[in-house]
């Protein structure tokens, strides 16, 4: 994503910009649920869980092409990512989703209709 600082310097207002490079945080998340239809909805851009108790989940949001999300799990415990329902993650079968590690992040990133990919944190 773009820096907004970057974007206004090439004219684009301050609202511009910020909505180009994608500013929406929610950084006090509890994971839920066992399973892809019951884990937490993640809907901003950048996703910090703070509670959870071992293996809940989120699910990140169905955008558009080229939309991503960072989820950062602050928890002491692992969480399971699901993708929206029908999609798949790196070389996961559909509607499976990753274990983020405690105190790890990743950015997902859709590159088709039904695929993301996800970049994990050491």
């Amino acid at each position: 994503m773009p820096l907004a600082k970057n974007l206004m310097s090439a004219g684009f207002s301050a609202g511009q910009a910020n909505a180009l490079g994608g500013t929406m945080f929610n950084l006090t998340i509890t994971a839920a649920g066992s399973t892809q239809g019951t884990a937490t909805a993640l809907v901003a851009d950048t996703n910090v869980i703070t509670t959870a108790t071992s293996l809940q989940g989120v699910q990140i949001y169905n955008g558009q092409i080229a939309d991503s999300q960072t989820i950062f799990n602050q928890t002491l415990v692992p969480i399971y990512v699901y993708p929206p329902s029908g999609d798949s993650i790196n070389q996961l079968t559909v509607n499976t989703g990753f274990i983020l590690s405690p105190q790890t992040g990743a950015v997902v990133e859709k590159v088709s209709n039904s695929q993301w990919i996800g970049i994990l944190s050491a």
